[in-house]
């Protein structure tokens, strides 16, 4: 009994230390050098997020999201689909546009698609060409010269995810001459998934091993913003989603990788 109450509390203070260096902006050596070029300091960049869903956005990318908004980069988010699985895809759509609000995402540079063949849910194959043309059109559209996405496993294992990542390394490998970055959300075990603020530790220390430039960790500065963007997606918001805000890791750090 005395083990397991030792451990609880070693949890507790574990977690609530993870917090304060979330709350208390200590910036790491990895996060400091994002999008900066050496002594010329911050450049300024037009960056486009490319989701699969609405409330993707929210679950899953507030700590780049915030980042970017707070350093002045000019953000613009295009998500591929309505999330018309259940047949709420018009509500999903205004849910999407009111958290956007809320992470401040100006609502004119937030483009949600309803596409035919580009249709929510699993097992739908979202064909890696159409995709590619689609996210070309949106890069040329706002000269964009920084894109964010999710990684091959796509955070969840999502097939819609999974396939977001295939069309812009697909668009990568046809542009390869332009001056386009591009990252991607790297997924974490369940473990780490489900350590909430705790897994920031092992975050900085992934990206410590990692050669420079190559690697980004993320601190979520406001990991409140998490919770009241993911509530406006109030058709989405029943307890486990709920639940999966305030364990996720995702809602305090994200790293990201680049894409080569």
């Amino acid at each position: 009994m005395m083990a397991w109450l030792m451990v609880i509390v070693s949890v507790f203070v574990l977690w609530i230390a993870s917090l304060c260096k979330i709350l208390h902006k200590t910036r790491s050596s990895s996060k400091a050098t994002f999008l900066n070029n050496g002594g010329a300091g911050l450049r300024r960049k037009n960056a486009l997020l490319v989701i699969a869903h609405p409330d993707d956005e929210s679950m899953f990318f507030t700590p780049t999201i915030n980042y970017l908004t707070s350093r002045g980069h000019n953000l613009h988010i295009v998500c591929i689909s309505t999330g018309n699985a259940d047949g709420m895809g018009n509500i999903r759509k205004e849910e999407l546009y009111q958290a956007s609000a809320v992470l401040k995402v100006p609502l004119q540079q937030v483009k949600i698609l309803d596409h035919p063949d580009l249709q929510d849910g699993f097992g739908k194959v979202w064909r890696c060409d159409l995709l590619a043309r689609i996210i070309e059109e949106e890069i040329l559209s706002h000269a964009i010269d920084l894109i964010i996405t999710f990684d091959n496993y796509g955070v969840s294992g999502h097939c819609n995810h999974r396939d977001v990542n295939q069309g812009i390394r697909k668009l990568l490998r046809a542009t390869a001459e332009r001056d386009l970055e591009a990252w991607e959300l790297v997924s974490t075990n369940i473990l780490r998934k489900y350590s909430g603020p705790v897994d920031i530790w092992l975050s900085l220390m992934y990206a410590m091993y990692h050669k420079k430039g190559e690697l980004h960790c993320m601190l979520n500065e406001h990991p409140r913003k998490s919770y009241i963007a993911m509530a406006q997606h109030m058709s989405q918001w029943i307890w486990f989603r709920k639940l999966f805000v305030l364990f996720s890791s995702y809602t305090y750090v994200n790293t990201l990788k680049r894409i080569n």
